[in-house]
């Protein structure tokens, strides 16, 4: 969190974790899945609200989809510690491929029910909750050390992003020629690319753990590491608060498109690709900066930028004025999030990283169920826009109150930047109950 001067951005760094074969792999195969998920995405959504016309019905089912990886992520986070994490993410991977061929199944024989929908969702959320974690504590075995690690957590938001921008464009075609039906399968075949670059990897065995500890030991441990500590405490609680009451945005975007801009499937691609858009950019500044000192600051700014777009596009009744709002919104929401991971894979113990990364995955994406639920009712009750300005509203609160937090948490994270070579080492006897921390750093 700590930075002497201002940040540097070099293009050519940004693409460096690539220079490792294993994260080549993974970052191709991953490019062309998570296309194929963000036109499932965006067909779910279509499809739910198009046979219930109901935001509280997108709202229930964004819910009742992701809540096994809120109450299962912890559990997830101490496999990844005690497994292969590479094993894992084999599985996981082929077990969310069949539940996306389930739903492709189910709407090509035009059979497909809001049940179908939550059942098979609710199988992807409890596979997420092993997957997340694990992938995430993965990144480092993949680059073999933390000096890529910025560059490959930026690379990985940037494939998201790009996905994220293509996908919702592909699916509102898709959906307006050939229904939801073939996004579905589109999704469950591309998951053959992430399974074969896992397949092809050469991994080394990480050195066995000492057996013998209780889970309920084991998660305590996760808990003091990620809770405990004030700086990733922080960090996890301003990403809990940024999900659950800003990012219901998304699970909205259906009711945008039909009742605020009176358009169909076509506007809501455009609307998440915008924010697409927003969000790979985000992701390449990221990528781009030479060190993770300053990201403290980011983080801060992040969430106040996130908070104030919302407000806006909840102000704005007009597709074309809403259209760039959402670009900025998916910058500040990419920069935020993105900055507070490569924080926590950074200060975070080796042993622990699985556990910690789960609990990390709680806070972003264990928390939407809750915000979906809670931001489909409310917008039942008074609109979706309303809804979004509110949650807005509370990110601003949020991101102010962690940069007044940040002279603070520099002080504690300073030590361990110096012993890992992030920062010079401070003179002996000198720390930070001494103040040597930059005054213009964070």
């Amino acid at each position: 969190m700590a930075q002497a001067g201002p940040p540097r951005l070099n293009f050519a760094q940004a693409f460096r974790a690539l220079k490792h074969r294993n994260y080549r792999l993974f970052f191709t195969g991953q490019a062309i899945s998570l296309i194929g998920t963000w036109v499932t995405r965006i067909a779910t959504g279509w499809l739910v609200y198009r046979l219930t016309g109901s935001s509280f019905m997108l709202g229930l089912v964004s819910f009742l989809s992701m809540a096994p990886t809120f109450m299962v992520t912890p559990l997830g986070g101490i496999v990844a510690d005690r497994l292969s994490r590479h094993r894992v993410l084999l599985i996981t991977q082929a077990v969310l491929m069949v539940s996306s061929l389930g739903l492709a199944y189910f709407a090509l024989r035009g059979t497909i029910t809001v049940t179908h929908v939550i059942v098979l969702g609710m199988m992807q959320g409890l596979c997420n909750a092993f997957d997340i974690p694990a992938r995430q504590a993965f990144v480092v075995e993949m680059v073999e050390g933390r000096d890529d690690l910025s560059s490959a957590i930026a690379l990985n938001s940037t494939i998201f992003n790009s996905a994220r921008l293509i996908g919702p464009s592909i699916a509102g075609v898709l959906i307006a020629l050939f229904g939801e039906g073939l996004c579905f399968l589109i999704d469950g075949v591309s998951f053959i690319a992430v399974i074969a670059a896992l397949a092809a990897m050469r991994v080394t065995p990480r050195p066995p753990r000492a057996q013998g500890k209780h889970v309920l030991h084991e998660l305590r441990e996760g808990l003091g590491a990620a809770f405990g500590f004030e700086p990733i405490r922080a960090i996890l609680l301003l990403m809990a608060l940024m999900s659950l009451v800003g990012m219901p945005y998304a699970v909205l975007m259906p009711v945008f498109a039909d009742q605020v801009f009176h358009g169909a499937a076509m506007t809501l691609g455009a609307l998440m690709a915008a924010a697409g858009v927003g969000a790979l950019l985000g992701a390449l500044s990221l990528a781009m900066r030479e060190s993770v000192l300053g990201l403290g600051r980011v983080v801060a700014g992040g969430g106040m930028l996130f908070g104030a777009a919302l407000i806006v596009f909840g102000l704005s009744k007009t597709l074309w004025v809403s259209l760039p709002v959402l670009v900025v919104l998916g910058y500040a929401m990419m920069v935020q999030m993105a900055a507070s991971n490569t924080i926590v894979q950074t200060i975070v113990d080796d042993d622990k990283r699985g556990r910690v990364m789960g609990f990390f995955a709680m806070a972003f994406m264990g928390t939407m169920p809750v915000g979906s639920l809670v931001g489909g009712e409310l917008a039942r009750r008074i609109g979706a826009p309303a809804t979004v300005m509110l949650g807005g509203s509370l990110c601003i609160l949020g991101g102010a109150l962690f940069g007044r937090m940040l002279p603070r948490l520099r002080t504690i994270v300073r030590p361990i930047y110096a012993a890992r070579g992030i920062l010079p080492p401070l003179p002996e006897g000198v720390g930070s109950a001494a103040g040597l921390v930059p005054q213009d750093s964070d």
